[in-house]
């Protein structure tokens, strides 16, 4: 006898729906299954036989083929447990009615006992379901939360097969999910522009750059705060719009970081990997593709500490989301894009001792040392970097009452505002003409661009950075002394 039964698959951080193909027929006691079906699913086959004998079902000791469509798509995950098992029951008769099979997704990992488990990649799966026209979804209770965040389906949360197969033969009704509301912004220990000690330059630099979504690297030497002044961007940051919202929870469900209780994402994600990360951590990738620290800082910032220390090839693999906001990783069985538009924020020193430049310390690094560690920035990422600040040692220890976070992040906010209504993309991410340049100034940065030697990528970021300067200015047009400054920033033009 044949039965099916729908679920979906997790394919990078979007759903697809899966269809589970159930046949029993005479032959020697087997359960197959196939469909590019990975390690996790193959072991369904003893989760599903324990959790039908200890839920009062029975495994029929036939040939059982389960066949997971589209058969040319990978599967991996232990998502489609409950699928297998309702499948099985369809097709063996011990679900006499198996009409709510057609209209109703199973998601849900099954425990020996017959529980259902919690998965990863809830939000992306239950879309799936949403957008191939499912009315109803079940899914594990402890993902009641985050299923409900991801669109207006009827979802009905079960802790044991024994509910799901009550409620598909209508003898005992799952009752519906009830809706989350938002919650309000997580409080966290972010540092305040307030606390930082000098640093003027960097200060404003920083605004800058997140005002535009700009790229940002600090040079100098140990202790002078370059740390401390980009960790003060998470607190500069407005809150995610409902759309982002939604882009951002769905990549942490779909890499298994969402917090249950709070399954919507509103706070900007602030990523700081260590400098040990492997080029797969930074963009992504593995035998099952996952999302990496370029795709969690989505919508957010990437920070990287000690930038020179990372493997080189990590840095350079980053040049492609820099450019396109997402990062495209290729398989045997296609490409798959993951999405990956983020603010870059490096610091790091200007040799490998550290003090290189330094007016109270004496660099122990010859010139060969030196040349080869800035080295591992390649020239192409320098490219995509905006801005460029070389910190310098305070002179004093005292506090200089500077502007507080809150008074910049206002700021930071209104230049946002601004960007989205006259074109809506930020500048750093607008590919095409910058608004407000003059043919004068345009004429007056090819000049500067053929004197400082600057390729034309870099002229058209040269030109971005001048429109942000402009918009926390409240300019409509790009002024010269947006372009000057601008330029500044620029460490061709400096020297």
């Amino acid at each position: 006898m044949l039965a099916q039964a729908l679920s979906a698959s997790l394919l990078g951080v979007e759903g697809v729906p899966v269809r589970v193909e159930v046949d029993v027929a005479f032959g020697l006691p087997s359960l197959t299954i196939v469909g590019l079906a990975g390690s996790q699913v193959q072991e369904a086959r003893e989760r599903v036989r324990a959790a039908l004998r200890n839920s009062g079902f029975e495994l029929p000791a036939r040939r059982i083929t389960v066949n997971l469509a589209p058969a040319d798509l990978p599967k991996d995950g232990t998502a489609y447990d409950v699928a297998i098992a309702v499948g099985i029951l369809a097709a063996s008769g011990q679900l006499p009615d198996a009409s709510r099979l057609s209209t109703t997704a199973l998601i849900g990992e099954l425990a020996l006992d017959g529980g259902v488990r919690t998965v990863n990649g809830v939000m992306a799966l239950v879309g799936a379901a949403q957008a191939a026209g499912i009315g109803q979804v079940i899914v594990p209770a402890g993902n009641e939360a985050e299923a409900t965040c991801a669109g207006a389906i009827d979802v009905r949360p079960a802790q044991s097969l024994g509910d799901v197969v009550a409620h598909l033969a209508d003898v005992r009704e799952l009752a519906a999910a009830s809706a989350v509301a938002a919650p309000g912004l997580a409080t966290t220990d972010v540092p305040d522009l307030a606390d930082l000690m000098g640093q003027a330059s960097g200060r404003r630099a920083l605004e800058i750059a997140l005002a535009g979504r700009h790229n940002m690297a600090v040079c100098g030497p140990p202790g002078v705060g370059k740390t401390l002044l980009l960790r003060c961007g998470e607190g500069l940051l407005p809150p995610l719009e409902d759309e982002e919202a939604s882009e951002v929870s769905r990549i942490y469900s779909a890499a298994g970081l969402l917090d249950r209780r709070r399954p919507m994402v509103r706070r900007r994600p602030f990523r700081a990997p260590h400098h040990t990360s492997s080029t797969q951590a930074l963009v992504g990738g593995g035998p099952r593709v996952r999302p990496g620290e370029a795709s969690l800082a989505h919508r957010g910032i990437l920070f990287l500490d000690e930038a020179l220390q990372f493997r080189a090839d990590a840095l350079d693999a980053l040049r492609q989301p820099l450019e396109a906001g997402t990062v495209t990783i290729a398989r045997v069985e296609g490409a798959l894009s993951l999405p990956a538009r983020f603010s870059l924020l490096m610091a790091f020193n200007p040799c490998p001792c550290g003090w290189l430049g330094s007016t109270s310390r004496r660099c122990r690094c010859d010139e060969g040392q030196a040349r080869r560690y800035a080295a591992r920035l390649s020239g192409p990422l320098r490219d995509r970097l905006d801005l460029w600040i070389t910190a310098e040692e305070p002179r004093r220890l005292e506090l200089d009452g500077a502007e507080p976070s809150a008074v910049v992040a206002a700021r930071i906010g209104q230049a946002w505002r601004v960007q989205r209504e006259r074109q809506s993309v930020a500048n750093g991410e607008r590919g095409g003409h910058v608004a407000g340049l003059s043919l004068l100034l345009q004429t007056l940065l090819q000049r500067r661009g053929t004197r400082f030697r600057l390729s034309p990528r870099r002229l058209h970021r040269v030109a971005g950075v001048a429109r942000t300067i402009a918009d926390l200015a409240g300019s409509a047009e790009v002024m010269s002394e947006h372009v000057d400054e601008a330029l500044h920033y620029r460490p061709e033009a400096a020297t």
